[in-house]
């Protein structure tokens, strides 16, 4: 028997099932943690005497760093494999909580928490999610849907586990806490990962041919505009529901009612692909969403806010699901992990612009509707963008 017989790692297999298992984890510990920041918003301010554009910082130096490392630490995946990037995600983010958890001043914090935090989420992510559209054939719309789900469902654990540490303990000590706890999941998701069975042997030129093309131009800039719109809530979101009476964890909620909806958008996103095409989904997940900013525009009350969570929610978990799909359809496997990052640029300059205009914008109104209609044109151009984009036959 040969070699390539004995081998047990194949496409669509449990084995297959446990790697989206490890990349679901993933997702689940750098995404509960990047959008739990909402949660510290407050506690920054009040400690260090901070405008909401000081304090709006710290995400966006954590965004910029992990989506614009995501280009070397994809590239660094495709070569040495996942496991040891998740494993050094795993030292790096745990460490730059711990040490936050430490600072006497906001730019130490902008060093361990944006900085160490951002490198240690780029490690784990990118090279987890890259790898598993090399072990589906069949249900490979599936897997990426299930993996895309721990994005949601941190999202919907960790920011309100957050605001109870901090009600609790502090925001010092709930930072130790959350550095703990995510260490753990990340050397658990090393320890299930593996090389995929269907390896793409990367393409010299093709991903600089790719990076140049009129689909990925179009793709590239809506994901700029409509996630530059998405980050406006998941920092502002919480303190604007205070502002309207709510308490500090109903209003963190919040953000797990965004989590929680978009949980159900990346689980339906396999057959709702299947059904209506993948490219024809990805552009009504911008639509749902640009849509959304409208309610939550003229939310008087905090149920109007709990629609508009789900609404966008549901249209942010079908679209960030779609996403590697929509590269793959395009694209192809060759050089998926440098792709995906090259992509996630795209999300660094929303994370980083977004938040810091809306800030910006929020402190020279006093109020936070010129915020929102900023959240409106943004999420409004992202659908625009995309409109001349066609499914490729």
């Amino acid at each position: 028997m040969s070699h390539s017989q004995t081998l047990p790692a194949r496409p669509d297999t449990p084995i297959a099932w446990l790697v989206v298992l490890a990349s679901f984890i993933v997702g689940f510990v750098v995404f509960g943690i990047l959008y739990s920041f909402g949660a510290f918003f407050d506690s920054m301010i009040a400690e260090f005497d901070a405008s909401r554009t000081a304090a709006s910082a710290f995400f966006s130096i954590t965004g910029l760093v992990f989506y614009f490392a995501g280009p070397f630490t994809g590239h660094l995946g495709d070569r040495v494999g996942p496991r040891p990037m998740i494993l050094l995600g795993a030292l790096i983010l745990a460490a730059g909580l711990a040490l936050t958890a430490t600072i006497g001043q906001l730019w130490q914090g902008y060093l361990f928490y944006g900085i160490g935090v951002g490198i240690g989420c780029a490690c784990a992510y990118t090279p987890s999610l890259a790898i598993i559209g090399g072990w589906f054939v069949r249900h490979r719309n599936a897997a990426l849907g299930m993996a895309a789900a721990g994005t949601g469902c941190g999202t919907l654990a960790l920011p309100p586990l957050a605001a109870t540490l901090i009600a609790a303990h502090g925001w010092r000590t709930a930072c130790v806490i959350l550095a703990g706890i995510c260490g753990l999941l990340l050397v658990l998701a090393a320890l299930l990962v593996r090389r995929p069975p269907i390896a793409a042997v990367p393409i010299a030129g093709n991903l600089g041919k790719t990076l140049r093309s009129y689909r990925f131009l179009l793709l590239y800039v809506s994901w700029v505009c409509a996630t530059t719109a998405l980050f406006v809530p998941f920092v502002f979101l919480p303190a604007f529901a205070r502002a309207q009476g709510a308490d500090p964890v109903a209003a963190s909620a919040l953000l797990s009612v965004i989590g929680a909806m978009s949980i159900g958008g990346r689980l339906g996103m396999g057959a709702l692909g299947q059904a209506f095409g993948t490219t024809r989904l990805f552009k009504t997940a911008v639509l749902i969403m640009a849509g959304s900013y409208l309610l939550w525009l003229f939310a008087t009350s905090y149920a109007g806010l709990l629609l508009f969570a789900g609404v966008l929610g549901l249209g942010y978990g079908l679209r960030i699901a779609l996403m590697p799909a929509v590269l793959i359809e395009f694209f192809g496997l060759a050089n998926l992990g440098a792709l995906l990052g090259t992509f996630f640029t795209a999300s660094g300059v929303a994370a980083f612009a977004g938040p810091l205009a809306a800030a910006a914008i929020v402190d020279a109104t006093g109020g936070y509707a010129g915020g929102v209609g900023f959240a409106l044109i943004l999420g409004t151009l992202g659908f625009l963008v995309l409109m001349p984009l066609r499914r490729v036959e």
